[in-house]
């Protein structure tokens, strides 16, 4: 098992303790560091930065959001960046949801696989930089000679040549469509709300991507990174207590009520019941309330919380589900360290 530390999006200021944080990490044997965005920070500008300071660790976005870049400018920060790290970048994609990509970034959301499909194959075409880009698909064409083009774009090679032709691409992918294009066209799938208990239905999902003409990858090289909070403590009641409220959060209101891909998750998991009540409590702002309707199994489904010892054989069982890292948060240093005395012994 790999251990990637999340640093996530920022909050209203830029958060203080990430030096520290990722030179703890590299130090103590992390495979990687991952950023993210929202609407507030971009996921690049910070692997840039405080990526310069290491050496080792890979450098990946969990994830950048396919509609607020073009392809090809996803593909030149890719390529940027894995310049400046020397060959550690790691490329995470994921859609988003209606919300944010019709309310922030002006677009619609309709055909997200189809959308996702195209973009990952224009990227990987400037990537190989073996001919001029060209696209003639309906989302990202390429020249553009739709209505207001002068008619003049050229299809163009990226100036600069990439290092790798092969930067690994993850896609971010919550339903069984898109997990399966995950492992049709993508090099890893990055798994949020991941049960171990489920493992059976994720890998009917990634066998059939794995199975179409043309996959490019097998389940032997292709990796599954996890988000899972970690917490180690011999109080394992008031370590639950303290997560159900960010359960809720995720449930409830991180999704319009009529699409709430987290929510979908959790229902898939056999938590309809209290989904649909944590949903109705949290839109009426009752958020306390929403909190105290989430059972244990909830929050113990897709974090591992316990003692060493625990930790450890959950750990283990994570694994034996098919899982190859944990995306894990980490509040400073020590936590950096206790965690990876834990998990990567």
């Amino acid at each position: 098992m790999k251990l990637g530390l999340q640093l996530g999006y920022w909050g209203a200021q830029p958060p203080a303790k990430v030096p520290a944080l990722i030179a703890a990490a590299e130090a103590e044997g992390f495979d990687a560091v991952f950023a993210a965005e929202s609407w507030g920070s971009d996921a690049f500008t910070p692997l840039a930065w405080w990526g310069s300071s290491t050496e080792r660790v890979r450098l990946g976005t969990s994830v950048v959001q396919i509609s607020a870049r073009t392809p090809t400018s996803t593909a030149m920060h890719a390529l940027t960046l894995d310049h400046l790290s020397g060959g550690r970048a790691i490329l995470g994609l994921g859609v988003s949801g209606p919300q944010v990509v019709e309310g922030w970034y002006g677009q619609p959301f309709t055909k997200p696989l189809a959308r996702t499909r195209e973009y990952v194959s224009i990227i990987r075409k400037v990537l190989s930089r073996e001919e001029p880009v060209t696209s003639d698909g309906p989302h990202f064409p390429l020249p553009y000679t739709g209505p207001g083009s002068t008619g003049l774009g050229k299809p163009l090679k990226p100036i600069t040549h990439p290092l790798r032709a092969d930067i690994p691409i993850w896609l971010g992918a919550e339903g069984p469509k898109n997990v399966a294009l995950t492992a049709e066209i993508a090099d890893g799938w990055l798994a949020i709300y991941y049960s171990p208990r489920l493992a059976p239905m994720y890998n009917e999902w990634l066998d059939e991507g794995f199975a179409r003409p043309g996959a490019r990858r097998s389940r032997e090289d292709f990796e599954v990174a996890a988000t899972c909070q970690v917490i180690v403590t011999d109080d394992r009641t008031t370590a639950i207590a303290g997560l159900k409220p960010i359960t809720a959060l995720y449930v409830g209101g991180m999704g319009a009520p009529e699409l709430n891909f987290h929510a979908q998750v959790y229902t898939r998991m056999g938590y309809g019941e209290q989904v649909e009540e944590i949903g109705r409590l949290f839109r009426a702002g009752r958020k306390d309330e929403a909190a105290a309707v989430v059972p244990d199994e909830m929050v113990t489904e897709t974090m591992i919380i316990g003692n060493v010892d625990e930790v450890r054989a959950d750990v283990k069982r994570w694994a034996d589900a098919g899982v190859t890292m944990l995306l894990v948060s980490c509040r400073d240093a020590d936590h950096v360290r206790e965690l990876s005395a834990a998990v990567l012994g």
